[in-house]
């Protein structure tokens, strides 16, 4: 059995819950409960705040959790990251009121900077150069020059429509961040073969995002050009058709990619063409 730390609330909490249902881990949603058991997998589900993950699996309280990059840089704890998800793509930025002209880092020389992030923030201070006031401040960020709390913010950037609202814009981009899976340093090989097999299953599951299974029918004497349109994972599947001459393609091909490689295939005399959704892709 391993325990998996996941937000309990927040940004990461709901594609998090996603993933582990695609990878066939049902599991009580419930935001009530603090731990939660796996019906068919050996895990178990410990909702947290965020910036508590990082320190509950280097602890042991988890043996493993999904969180933000960002907290991991920022947390500093003694963890691995096994795996990056993908999913809850930001950054991390400097942002200064939209009225204010800009050169360069030597902005915020003398400046006093709200964040949540501090550790962050320092070093990239340090690194160039600057000499400014950290002010840490838990939430509502955004607001701090408004209201007089600081000259500049550096905070988590999405889309930039909050930065926006506030009269703020983006300066620098600081560091990039999306969820990871990380785990303790000290697992056992019990514990470690659990993760593989977890991870095994998110890759399946990310690996069938934005593709597509076509299957095709086509002459036989089109194979060879067919197979230069959509070379599929490998190689396509060829199966022959009761009617002689004709075979049934089955591909998988990038979803980007689908109306040109339809259009292509259709100008060689493909039929009955049948486009399917994919659920999970083994290597």
């Amino acid at each position: 059995m391993i325990r998996i730390a996941i937000q309990a609330k927040g940004r990461l909490n709901e594609e998090s819950i996603e993933l582990l249902r695609e990878s066939g881990l049902s599991v009580d949603e419930s935001k009530r409960k603090l731990l939660a058991k796996c019906g068919d997998f050996p895990l178990e589900v410990l909702y947290l705040r965020d910036d508590d993950i990082p320190g509950a699996v280097a602890m042991g309280v988890a043996d493993i959790g999904i969180v933000g990059l960002n907290e991991v840089a920022e947390k500093r704890e003694n963890v691995s990251v096994v795996h990056k998800l993908g999913f809850g793509k930001c950054r991390i930025s400097l942002a200064i009121p939209k009225s204010e002209g800009y050169e360069g880092p030597s902005y915020f020389q003398g400046k006093r900077v709200a964040t949540s992030y501090p550790a962050l923030l320092e070093n990239y201070f340090a690194e160039n150069g600057v000499k400014a006031i950290i002010h840490k401040i838990a939430g509502s960020v955004e607001v701090a020059p408004s209201v007089g709390m600081a000259d500049a913010i550096f905070d988590i950037v999405s889309s930039g429509g909050t930065l926006v609202v506030n009269g703020l814009k983006e300066v620098e981009r600081v560091f990039e961040s999306e969820a990871v899976l990380i785990s303790g340093k000290n697992l056992d090989n019990t514990k470690m073969e659990i993760v593989s097999q977890l991870v095994s299953r998110f890759e399946a599951v990310e690996r069938s995002r934005g593709m597509k299974y076509l299957l095709i029918n086509l002459p036989e004497n089109k194979i060879e050009e067919a197979s230069r349109i959509t070379p599929g994972l490998r190689s396509p599947t060829i199966l022959p058709l009761a009617q002689q001459g004709w075979c049934s393609m089955h591909v998988v091909v990038e979803e980007k990619d689908l109306w040109s490689k339809l259009e292509r295939l259709k100008n060689l005399g493909a039929e009955g063409i049948l486009v399917l959704s994919l659920d999970k892709i083994m290597p």
